[in-house]
């Protein structure tokens, strides 16, 4: 359904690791970063579409900062687990936490506010199927 990308906004991909249908972890000669195929990007809060690059059908983010924003939206959804190459799991979910509170506040803040409304929404569900 999705083919992954021979090309990236950093140059010719070298090497192409699948993260879940359609995301796309890339790195080239020189970069790298992720991208998500434009029929995957649904998945995506309006905050993360947002902060992404369009390049040949694909929403990019680079590999220093704006990746993070994927990975932090793969791991609420449930579509992405930390490799288990990684030993320390909380240590490196927090430091994609801290990263995208230091370099992307307006993201942060804007997925703080999601999660609020969602946690209200479920408090008040319950409540709600009791009264029937």
């Amino acid at each position: 359904m999705f083919t992954q990308p021979e090309n990236s906004p950093w140059g010719e991909v070298q090497t192409c690791d699948l993260l879940c249908p359609g995301v796309y972890m890339v790195s080239t000669a020189s970069h790298g970063g992720t991208m998500i195929a434009r029929d995957m990007a649904a998945v995506l809060s309006p905050a993360a579409r947002k902060s992404g690059m369009r390049h040949n059908g694909f929403l990019c983010y680079e590999e220093d900062s704006e990746e993070n924003i994927v990975f932090r939206e793969l791991l609420d959804k449930k579509l992405w687990a930390i490799p288990d190459r990684i030993r320390d799991k909380a240590a490196f979910e927090e430091s994609i936490n801290n990263a995208l509170r230091e370099y992307h506040p307006d993201y942060w803040r804007a997925r703080q506010t999601g999660r609020e409304k969602e946690h209200a929404r479920q408090a008040i569900a319950p409540a709600r199927s009791a009264e029937l």
